[in-house]
């Protein structure tokens, strides 16, 4: 009997309709011979089954099931693809693990954990394996400008502390600049990281557990064009080029896939998750930016692209994360 899997899209942020195009992206993408998928998709004020006509049935959020047809449909899996709030902070887990489902993600603790780049960056400092930039977590009641001035070299990016796909992300070169980009990061959080900009070449590797194996994946050079830095525009309005796999001196490749492994396993992941990096080739020196846990799965995104240089077609992958989750 083919397994039932929800695939979960949607969501509460700013990167919603990006969430809706990737899991539109794993629904076409799942083999149909072994899954029988559903579309499910998260809104503020309703959660509902999405059928192929366009038309909506509610979801039943005591079990996470859906009455089709006068039939009750309950799913083996959740494959979640639910970028932010609430895929990415934990509160989507936190519930499913609740109610007994499984599910395709990093659990509650590394979720809630990772999505804060301010409580992720120190962890991630303490492991001592790779570098992080220079950094400053400030709270909405707590703006000092001068001190962030003082304590930080320009230039400098505001972004917000939780949050993803570059989404009120500012670069900072001037001072004066400073109080609009925190208060741009704000509309977004409560929290702001504030960190030194790290001159170099950024690039993004996937790593996959299956059930025998943690796979890095082949690695990706992300350059912008024409952008300051690898913004909402450049990732999902084709302003920037990503190269797979990345012309880079094999060691250097190498250094980012084992990296991102050790990551992987200290951070205690699951299922598909991107490490993004600095290379910063003058002092031939890594650096950690941030870690994605369920990363973009729609026609323009980096982890299935690297899969296939892989020689691992879409489907194949999805099969891979399923099958290591039942």
């Amino acid at each position: 009997m083919k397994k039932k899997i929800a695939v979960v899209m949607g969501g509460f942020s700013g990167e919603h309709d990006i969430s809706i195009s990737s899991g539109n992206e794993v629904f076409k993408a799942l083999d149909k011979e072994k899954y029988e998928p559903y579309r499910i998709v998260i809104e503020p004020n309703e959660w509902f089954y999405l059928a192929d006509d366009g038309s909506h049935l509610p979801l039943d959020k005591n079990d996470f099931s859906v009455c089709i047809d006068g039939q009750k449909i309950r799913f083996d899996l959740a494959f979640v693809i639910v970028h932010g709030n609430p895929g990415e902070n934990g509160r989507l887990q936190g519930y499913f693990d609740m109610i007994g489902m499984k599910y395709t993600t990093c659990d509650f603790y590394t979720s809630v954990l990772t999505f804060n780049k301010g409580y992720c960056n120190p962890l991630v400092r303490s492991l001592g394996i790779v570098a992080l930039a220079k950094s400053k977590l400030i709270y909405r009641d707590q703006v000092d400008i001068d001190a962030i001035l003082n304590e930080l070299e320009l230039p400098i990016f505001v972004k917000p502390a939780a949050g993803g796909s570059s989404v009120g992300m500012t670069k900072v070169k001037h001072p004066e600049e400073l109080p609009a980009a925190i208060e741009r990061a704000l509309r977004e959080d409560d929290q702001v990281l504030v960190e030194e900009f790290i001159e170099g070449r950024e690039f993004g590797c996937g790593v996959i557990q299956t059930k025998t194996d943690l796979i890095a994946l082949p690695v990706t050079e992300i350059i912008p064009i024409g952008r300051e830095f690898f913004d909402y525009e450049a990732k999902y309005h084709g302003l920037s080029n990503e190269v797979t796999p990345a012309e880079v001196e094999p060691e250097i490749s190498k250094e980012m896939q084992e990296t991102a492994k050790k990551l992987y396993k200290m951070l205690n992941c699951r299922g598909i998750v991107r490490f993004d990096f600095i290379y910063n080739t003058n002092k031939k020196k890594l650096y950690f930016l941030e870690i994605n846990t369920i990363p973009g799965q729609s026609a323009e995104s980096i982890v299935p692209k690297q899969a296939r240089a892989m020689g691992i077609s879409t489907s194949e992958l999805y099969t891979m994360v399923i099958e290591s989750f039942l």
